[in-house]
Formats: C-alpha cells, structure tokens, sequence
C-alpha cells in the first residue's frame, strides 16, 4: 500500500457536514419509530413494497460515508510512518469492536427469556448499550492511566458476564447473533471493503471491479434457484452493503484523488447516472427494499447520496458556504457516541419507570415534532460530550 500523493491531507468539510446531517436524521428517524399515526413516508417501507423513503436511505448514507472516509483513513495513517501491523490491527479492531456493539444491541431487544435470567432484560439492556462508552471513549493523554485501565477492562468484564448471563427464548446460555444490527452490519461491510482496498492498493479501477462482484453477489444471492449455500448466502449478504461502502470509495477517489481539479466533476456525475441506470434495470426482477437488501435499493441509495454530497461539495468547498453546518458537528465528530446514547436513555427510563415525555408526544404531528426536538437535544448532549473529552473512538 502507497501514500496517495494526490489524495487532498486536509479534513474535507462536506464529508463531515454529510455524516452529521445523516446522524440526526438518523436519530430523528430512530425516535418516529415509536411514534403512532405518522405518514408512511416517514417510515421504512414493508419489504414487499418495491418502494423507498427517505428513511430507507440514511442507513445506506452512513454506509456511503464510511467509504468516502476510507482512502483519508489509509493515507493519514501511511503519511503519519504507521507499520503496516499498526494499520491492520487497528482495522480489525474497529471492525470486531462494531459487530460486537451491533450483536448486544439486537440481543437486548428480544430472544431472551426473562423468567430464567439472573439480571433482568432492561438493566441487562442498560448495561449492554453503555459499557461501550468506557470501553473505547478516546480518554486525554493527561488521563490517569490506572483509572482508564479499570474503566476499560471493567466494562469489558462486564460485558463478558452480560454473555453468560444471557438465557435465550429456547433456554440455552449466551448470545447468538439473530442478525448482526445496525452498527454489526457496518462493521462487517466495513471490514470486506478495507480488506480488498488494501490488496489492490486503493485503484480505482479495482474498486469499480469490486463494486460490480458486490452487486453481482447480491443479485445472485437474491434469485430463486440459482446458487444458495451458506458460506455464499453469508458474504452476499454483506456484501451487499459493502456496495454501498465501495460507491463511497468510488466517489472520494473521484472526487480527490486528481491531479486536475475541474469546475465540472463528470467522472462523478457519470457514476450517479450509472447507480440510477443499474437500480433501474434490476428493479423490475427484485424490486426496491431495504428489508430485503435488493441491489436496485442500494443502487438508487447510491445516486442520492452521490448528488447530495455533490451539492455538498459545490456549496461548500466551492462556494465556502459552511456556518450552516456547525449544528450537525457535534455528531459529524462523535456519531458512534450520539448512536448509543438514545439507546441508554431508553433503557434507563425503563428500568427506573421514567416517563418523561407525555402521551400526547407520541403519536401524529406533537410526535414528530417531539422526534426533532429529541434529536436537537441529542446533538446538544454530544456537543457537551465532546467538550469534556467524552468521545468514542475505534
């Protein structure tokens, strides 16, 4: 793997600004959920629909996002004088550390058999969703080194002993992972995607290679009679997000690998066009689904988030147009944190039998006004967050 001389070495503003704004919609989205007597389309669409909100597109964002970040990720770490062992632990470290967030999310949800557990299932949620904060929050150099120490080994511990205290609905011992979860999705598209960048060195003729068997993979995992085995069925399924987090790659290097910067990006407006043609073409053998992970959703998914970052770019980089943005910063640089968060005021409120918010907030308009409130509030808890050094990092 080679230093990319031309990739810019400078924190890309438009980028952030797409990750914080996908965040709080993300959470705005997260809170609707539970609301009654909303719109449909601000809601994911059944699986069966062969049709997509706006809802159904901030999980592909996010994926979108993570690719664009990948080839400044490498380049920083190559640039800093990082051993590849360095590089490679700390990508597998990342990548682990999500899924396993993502399988004790989904575990504290449903599958357990609350008559026969020692800790009950709220606090054994509680506990799930927040010992990821001391375990991997970046602490301050002048930090005492003992205390992280007990910080981070303990929730570890903890979250060791949450495994064994975990009785499952069919009355067996510990986890299992009934799907991977948000974040272990992520992880895992996450992890396919590096791994080939780093053996083909970032090209970006490879990555558009990659993205082709990523949506090939998909496809044939997807149609009836064709090759179902389960090793196949397992990497298919992630790769199809891992599509979404190539087109990000894709994107990026188009965007800022160049040495010729022109007014008028084509290789990228040409990619939008190619993302919407394949939706198209393939939308009428599979259809548009999130729920089914369809490549005709992650193509369409693709394009919208390839035009909005463009219109990003332009308003941004270009025009220098950015105080807009502060609002979304907070969780452009702390998004694991402000993901998690909601999580344990969920189960903190359960567990103590807190209501906060009445009734008449959680159904029609006063709902989804209250889910923008709730969403504003949390960026102004991260901001906090971020200004005491409560930040995490994988």
């Amino acid at each position: 793997m080679k230093i990319k001389e031309n990739l810019f070495n400078q924190r890309i503003i438009s980028i952030d600004a797409l990750r914080g704004i996908t965040i709080f919609v993300m959470i705005f989205v997260n809170e609707l959920a539970s609301i009654k007597n909303v719109p449909q389309w601000m809601k994911h669409m059944p699986a069966d629909a062969d049709a997509m909100t706006f809802v159904d597109v901030v999980f592909p964002a996010f994926l979108f996002i993570v690719g664009m970040s990948i080839p400044f990720a490498f380049n920083a770490r190559l640039l800093k004088g990082d051993s590849h062992k360095t590089i490679w632990t700390h990508t597998l470290k990342r990548a682990f550390a999500l899924i396993i967030i993502g399988v004790f999310m989904v575990n504290a949800e449903y599958g357990y058999d609350a008559s026969k557990m020692i800790i009950a299932p709220v606090f054994w949620g509680l506990l799930a969703y927040a010992m990821p904060i001391p375990i991997w929050n970046k602490y301050p150099k002048n930090f005492p080194i003992w205390v992280k120490s007990i910080l981070q080994y303990g929730g570890m511990l903890v979250l060791i002993t949450l495994y064994f205290l975990y009785i499952q609905d069919n009355g067996e011992r510990g986890m299992t992972p009934k799907w991977w979860g948000i974040l272990g999705l992520i992880g895992w598209a996450y992890l396919f995607t590096v791994v080939y960048y780093w053996i083909v060195s970032g090209k970006l003729w490879a990555m558009i290679l990659f993205l082709i068997v990523c949506v090939t993979a998909n496809s044939i995992n997807l149609t009836d009679g064709l090759l179902h085995i389960t090793w196949f069925s397992f990497i298919a399924g992630h790769l199809t997000h891992a599509s979404l987090v190539t087109a990000g790659v894709i994107i990026s290097l188009l965007f800022f690998d160049q040495k010729n910067v022109s007014k008028i990006n084509w290789g990228v407006i040409g990619f939008a066009l190619v993302f919407f043609g394949v939706g198209y073409l393939l939308r009428p053998y599979y259809g548009i689904s999130k729920i089914k992970g369809t490549p005709s959703w992650t193509m369409f998914s693709a394009a919208i988030c390839t035009v909005l970052f463009y219109f990003l770019y332009w308003l941004m980089e270009i025009k220098k147009q950015t105080k807009w943005s502060n609002f979304f910063m907070p969780a452009a640089a702390n998004p694991l944190l402000i993901y998690i968060l909601p999580g344990v005021i969920y189960y903190f409120n359960l567990a103590f039998n807190i209501h906060i918010i009445p009734d008449y907030f959680r159904e029609g308009i006063p709902g989804i006004i209250w889910s923008l409130v709730f969403s504003t509030i949390m960026l102004l808890v991260v901001k906090i967050c971020n200004k005491y050094k409560i930040q995490l990092h994988l």
